[in-house]
């Protein structure tokens, strides 16, 4: 333990403020819980394994009431939000001092306090609770910040989180018991000022995903407490059943009973390796065809670690997984894809026929593991182009394909701009901008453009392991967005991609269904649909966007979800915007794809027109139902 660790002695005294009785401390820790929480989970050890730190950090918030009046200490709440509440600095201060009690090792000679011990309250029975996963800038600061000592993370998390100076730090510190709170501050300046990464879901624990603990343990837990004579009345009942045995399972074997499948997914040496040329040869280009490749795939510890993880995760693993993708074990040996160093980490790429598993540890430990799953069934060789081996400092690495020739880092927002080279090593690119890590103003669009002998594709990242696809045009007809007039069609409606960010999306089409003059003569505006199709089926996505000429950006004029409209089982689509002209006039504008014969507005704004264009005069403000004519005669409404 380092030397400003906090002391044994009493915490020091410090200037007392006004006096806080517990209902205003209760009303307080009942407003701002989640901040306290959060701050307790972020100052207790990393060691205690992320289920443990919830349940510990929610146990210390609830218990930081106060017993009686208590003098507040002078020290500002916090920099917003918080400001003169004397009740939030007497519940923060008992958080952060209880947080940094349990932080210290247990002596020989005193009683351990009640903050050193597992909770009684709150518990969980069944079930392991932890934060939802981040990114790599999370799981880097998160590794940072365990090498810290306790008064250090204590310092990080109340400069970043609660916003005070250095001069207030010191004093909650000091309060709290901290021996040397001005080398806890010169400690924490030792790790990057990352503090936004502080309100990220990976270190909030009132926003909890849940797995089961040890079920194989608990079974054989349970059994061993069964008494000698009643297991011998149940053994000596069942040899006495006649039949087909004695449950709906028929002649299987209890659940605890080992699988030999199950067993032979969990050997390094069962692991599937496929030759590096079979893809030449083979009817399939899929994953299933990638060879095994990267420094490490003959590292058996680092593969039967990777594939003990995926069988059973534990506490300290970040397991994530893309919507409607199963996050358990391997039915049989998975294929091994690769095994190597990115960046910092170890990376193990493994696919099981369904589903592309990638495992993660730092280069000098496993603490802070991480795994994750994504669902790539009924992949073709447009969709099996790329997986994402690692992602840092805003950059993305990726494996490609064994057909891939080259790839190139293109800017989607700038299809004038022309396609840097990136380079190939073993099928590892060099590292490019990722849209998916990036905050703030969408300037740029960086996606990966791959050529394999038949054709180009482009490739985003969306902050998933494998990479979407891109294509233009119309439905059921659309090809890969890789030509000079797909690229011009998706140049203003790129930024829209942030919106399907982390929702399993196997590919987003942009069709323009549209082109319609404007009132004002200015020129013509264009209709845009863009639909994602994900993994799973369901979820599919729809924009109707609207872009004049001259604008930078496509505005979305509706949106919905699951419904067939602009994909290939339905690919018709009405939709209207309100639009202003440069002479102030407003009017409600509607275009429907081809093959609508009419359009008519009702509700707000009245008007109809023969074909598929409508322009009506309207008032700033109002709001109109669309409804069309198809030359089938069927009738389509407008997309929301």
């Amino acid at each position: 333990m380092q030397s400003q660790d906090v002391a044994q002695r009493p915490a020091p005294s410090s200037p007392a403020g006004p006096a806080v009785d517990v209902e205003q401390a209760e009303a307080a820790l009942v407003e701002h819980y989640p901040r306290l929480a959060r701050i307790a989970y972020l100052v207790l050890p990393p060691g205690l394994g992320r289920s443990r730190r919830v349940m510990t950090a929610h146990a210390l918030t609830q218990r930081a009431l106060p017993r009686g009046r208590t003098p507040a200490p002078v020290i500002p709440a916090q920099s917003t939000g918080r400001d003169g509440d004397p009740g939030y600095a007497v519940v923060r201060l008992q958080v952060v001092r209880t947080a940094l009690e349990a932080g210290r090792p247990l002596g020989r000679r005193a009683w351990p306090k009640r903050s050193q011990l597992p909770p009684l309250l709150p518990q969980v029975w069944g079930l392991r609770v932890f934060p939802r996963s981040g990114g790599a800038d999370e799981l880097a600061l998160d590794q940072r910040l365990s090498g810290l000592s306790g008064p250090a993370r204590a310092a990080y998390v109340l400069r970043g989180l609660e916003r005070l100076p250095d001069g207030d730090v010191r004093a909650v510190l000091a309060a709290a018991g901290v021996a040397d709170p001005a080398a806890a501050l010169d400690e924490a300046d030792e790790v990057p000022a990352r503090y936004p990464l502080l309100d990220s879901p990976e270190f909030d624990p009132c926003s909890l995903q849940a797995r089961p603990t040890d079920l194989m343990r608990r079974r054989r837990h349970g059994k061993a407490a069964l008494a000698a004579g009643a297991a011998l009345l149940v053994c000596g009942a069942l040899l006495g059943l006649p039949g087909e045995g004695w449950g709906p399972d028929g002649a299987a074997a209890p659940p605890y009973a080992g699988n030999p499948a199950a067993q032979a997914a969990l050997d390094p040496g069962r692991l599937t390796r496929v030759p590096p040329g079979a893809w030449r040869t083979s009817a399939r280009t899929d994953f299933s065809v990638w060879p095994a490749r990267g420094a490490l795939t003959g590292d058996t510890a680092l593969l039967r670690r990777a594939l003990a993880v995926w069988a059973r995760p534990g506490e300290t693993v970040h397991v994530s997984a893309t919507p409607g993708t199963p996050s358990g074990g391997p039915s049989g040996p998975p294929q091994l894809l690769y095994a190597g160093v990115v960046d910092n980490a170890r990376v193990v790429i493994l696919y099981d026929g369904l589903r592309i598993a990638r495992y993660a540890e730092p280069r000098d430990g496993t603490l802070g593991a991480a795994l994750d799953f994504a669902r790539v069934d009924g992949a073709g060789r447009a969709e099996a182009g790329a997986v994402v081996l690692g992602r840092a400092d805003g950059n993305v690495r990726y494996l490609t394909a064994p057909w891939v020739r080259a790839a190139h880092e293109r800017d989607l927002r700038r299809p004038g701009s022309g396609a840097m080279d990136l380079t190939l090593t073993d099928g590892v690119t060099a590292p490019l901008a990722s849209p998916a890590l990036r905050g703030g103003a969408c300037t740029s669009w960086n996606v990966l453009q791959l050529a394999d002998g038949t054709g180009t594709r482009l490739l985003t990242d969306l902050g998933e392991l494998v990479p979407a696809r891109l294509t233009a045009g119309r439905p059921g007809s659309a090809g890969d967005a890789s030509g000079a007039a797909a690229l011009r069609t998706w140049a203003p409606y790129a930024c829209s991609l942030s919106a399907v960010r982390g929702t399993g999306v196997r590919s987003v089409n942009a069709w323009r269904f549209a082109r319609q003059p404007l009132p004002d003569a200015s020129g013509s505006a264009a209709w845009v649909c863009t639909r994602a199709e994900t993994w799973r089926g369901e979820g599919a996505r729809a924009l109707a966007q609207f872009h004049t000429p001259g604008g930078t950006y496509g505005a979305v004029a509706a949106k919905a979800a699951d419904v067939p409209a602009c994909g290939p089982r339905d690919p018709h689509v009405l939709a209207g915007v309100m639009w202003k002209s440069e002479a102030g006039s407003w009017y409600l504008l509607a275009a429907g794809s081809r093959g609508t014969v009419s359009v008519a507005a009702s509700g707000g704004v009245s008007g109809s027109a023969r074909g598929r264009l409508l322009a009506v005069r309207a008032a700033q403000g109002a709001r109109a139902e669309l409804k069309g004519t198809l030359e089938d005669g069927r009738a389509i409404s407008g997309l929301r």
